[in-house]
């Protein structure tokens, strides 16, 4: 962005205070922020005093590298600005992790605590169920995880859960909770809850740790601030809730720079905790807040927004806006209309190659969904067709092979992470069995034959040649040798086609460490007290990596060089934008979702749908194209799909008409009983 617009303008220019940005879909937030923070720099503060956050890598990333580029550019900037003053940019988790690992201390753990993916915490509950005699088979693992991760986010302790428990389920769940988190601590672990969980409990228990940090960051940036949960919302309120004393009189004044920015109607996470009342009640919490409403759209064509608009007008819970654009009219939106989804998913194909035979780039292509299910007749079609895509959700970091490298790393860094002993102890085969991994975990080793006992000594030498050649050498070398010396490369080059690829992904781990090997940590030290720096510490490249590993999500999977279609859900699409759109499966009751056991949809459930559609509409530069069946095969059973709801908010002159399906060749005819 070369220039800002006057909202765009004022927003960069209200640093002091608390500051809400409501910031409409492809309105150039990120451009507004970078430049704030440019400005803060400009007019004297200190860069390592300002804190910016995000909620994916992806988008930390992206502004980094914007904020890095126009302090380079900037020439009024008289000063050099070191690797060490640079300000603090991270996603929420991330900013968890700094603030726990250098107060791990006061929480019992050691700063190389280790991360449980989901899979660590599903293995983990699992454990912790038939530790309170409860069948796995008979309660779904994932329903008590997600159960305990959504008290957890709402900000709520185990007792607290316990005594607010009404159900029976509640009470298991509560049980089971106690024995999950007693895992977690004996294996010197926290899980993705835990990061935001107890960096808030740091804030607020330990008063010296929070006005530390209120002092190291006095100008707060929070992005999506829409899609804050209770505790993220703690976190930010924490941190900004600085004050100032006079002097002279000693009266104490609030600070409050806090500047948040997002949208009310791109609040689309409310399942996972995300609480839309954070960014209405803003001028609540902050009665003296500088409101400035970004509303115009540098993306779309005037026919998207005026689609966008039409829909999301209808919603209660928002503050209102009305997007516009200078853009052309642009095309009108596409129906198409298909009798099954696999006719539907071959119709979107035949337009997307068409695309790219008239010139289109195929990144630029997005097929967004509602449920991840249809997603298989899509993949169908494509690959029949011969487009390359790429399939968004299946993350490189939770593939077994790499998942096993890097669990080589965590358990040299922490011998107490059960987990990940577990794991490799016998990867490649080394000849211990599950009886030995029980008795090694349990602490019975000395019960062993001395046959094995001396595999698991080896074992032990292992991880303390890997913990050296972490504390020694470059991330990419220390993931070079753990890779030639335990086998693993060499069990997997002796092996079929499939453990050729497992090779190739575990030495492009190696690809993706390197980009770590000359890391600096932006905020080594300098949050810290003299007093409280400690003896000698693995590389911040390490701990980057393996953090960065932990916290990856779907979009990070994304690479520029890859020239393929996109498939996602349009929850995995937020923040991103193409040039086609193309959205499936605009269905009653699949888009808006209905789950099986409601009876309808709620108000609340309603909007948030509402803004799921709007989100999904808005990633599009220059086309959108709708797309339904009249049949749909859910769960085995083949059902009529009436068209959503949706299509009828918008109006008819913005939408082609539409071609009747073609029968499909050898569809037999059907005969349905109203």
């Amino acid at each position: 962005m070369t220039t800002l617009n006057s909202e765009q303008q004022r927003a960069v220019n209200t640093t002091e205070g608390p500051v809400l940005i409501v910031a409409g879909a492809g309105a150039g937030k990120t451009g507004v922020i970078t430049h704030r923070i440019l400005n803060l720099i400009k007019k004297g503060v200190s860069p390592h005093s300002i804190l910016a956050i995000t909620f994916t890598n992806k988008a930390a990333k992206e502004m980094r590298e914007r904020v890095y580029a126009l302090i380079a550019q900037e020439s009024s900037i008289n000063r050099p600005i070191s690797m060490n003053e640079r300000p603090f940019m991270s996603t929420f988790h991330s900013l968890g992790v700094h603030i726990i690992r250098e107060n791990a201390q006061l929480l019992g753990l050691t700063r190389h605590f280790t991360i449980f993916d989901r899979s660590d915490s599903r293995r983990a509950i699992k454990e912790a169920m038939t530790a309170c005699s409860i069948d796995p088979k008979k309660v779904d693992p994932g329903t008590v995880l997600n159960m305990i991760s959504r008290a957890k986010g709402d900000g709520h302790t185990r007792l607290e859960y316990l005594d607010a428990a009404k159900e029976f389920m509640q009470e298991t769940v509560a049980n089971v909770w106690e024995k999950y988190d007693s895992i977690l601590a004996k294996e010197k672990s926290l899980d993705f809850d835990d990061l935001l969980s107890k960096t808030a409990q740091l804030l607020e228990k330990y008063p010296a740790v929070r006005k530390h940090y209120q002092n190291v960051w006095k100008y707060v940036h929070i992005d999506e601030y829409q899609d804050t949960n209770k505790v993220q919302y703690r976190i930010a309120k924490y941190l900004a809730d600085a004050s100032v004393s006079d002097p002279t009189t000693g009266e104490v004044t609030p600070v409050n720079n806090i500047c948040v920015v997002g949208d009310a109607d791109q609040n689309i996470y409310s399942w996972r905790g995300a609480t839309i009342e954070n960014i209405l009640n803003f001028e609540k919490d902050y009665p003296t807040a500088a409101v400035i409403t970004l509303e115009k759209n540098y993306r779309s064509t005037k026919t998207i927004l005026a689609a966008a608009n039409n829909v999301i007008e209808r919603n209660v819970m928002r503050k209102k806006k009305t997007l516009y654009t200078d853009n052309d009219q642009g095309e009108k939106i596409s129906l198409i209309v298909s009798y099954t989804e696999n006719e539907e998913a071959r119709a979107i194909a035949d337009i997307a190659r068409g695309l790219i035979a008239r010139g289109s780039s195929p990144k630029e292509i997005a097929v967004l969904y509602r449920a991840n299910f249809q997603s298989r007749a899509l993949e169908e079609a494509f690959i029949k067709k011969n487009i390359p895509y790429q399939l968004v959700g299946v993350r490189f970091f939770e593939r077994k092979e790499v998942k096993d490298v890097l669990s080589y790393v965590k358990a040299a860094l922490n011998r107490e992470s059960a987990g990940d002993i577990a794991r490799i102890i016998n990867v490649p085969v080394r000849g211990i069995g599950k009886v030995t991994v029980a008795k090694v975990i349990s602490g019975k080793e000395n019960e062993l034959p001395a046959g094995t006992r001396a595999k698991v000594s080896q074992f032990w030498k292992l991880l303390d040649d890997i913990k050296k050649e972490i504390e020694e050498k470059k991330p990419s070398e220390a993931i070079k040798f753990i890779i030639q010396e335990t086998g693993m490369e060499r069990a997997l080059h002796q092996g079929d086609a499939e453990d050729e690829e497992r090779l190739l992904n575990i030495r492009e781990l190696v690809t993706v460490a390197a980009q770590y090997d000359n890391y600096e940590d932006q905020t080594r030290d300098q949050t810290l007290e003299p007093e409280t720096k400690v003896g000698p510490r693995v590389s911040p490249g390490i701990e980057a990596f393996l953090s960065n590993a932990a916290l990856a999500s779907d979009q990070d999977e994304l690479t520029e060089d890859r020239d393929a279609v996109r498939l996602m859900t349009v929850h995995a699409s937020k923040g991103l934008e193409f040039d086609h759109v193309f959205i499936a499966g605009l269905e009653q009751d699949l888009f808006p979702f209905k789950r099986m056991d409601e009876a309808d949809i709620d108000k609340a459930g309603e909007e948030e749908e509402r803004r799921l559609f709007y989100v999904a509409i808005t990633r599009a530069r220059k086309k959108v194209y709708f797309s339904y069946t009249m049949l749909r095969t859910i769960y085995g059973t083949q059902r009529v799909s009436l068209p959503s709801e949706f299509i009828d908010d918008i109006k008819k002159d913005l939408i082609e008409d539409q071609a009747p399906p073609e029968r499909p060749s050898g569809a037999k005819a059907l005969f349905i009983d109203f």
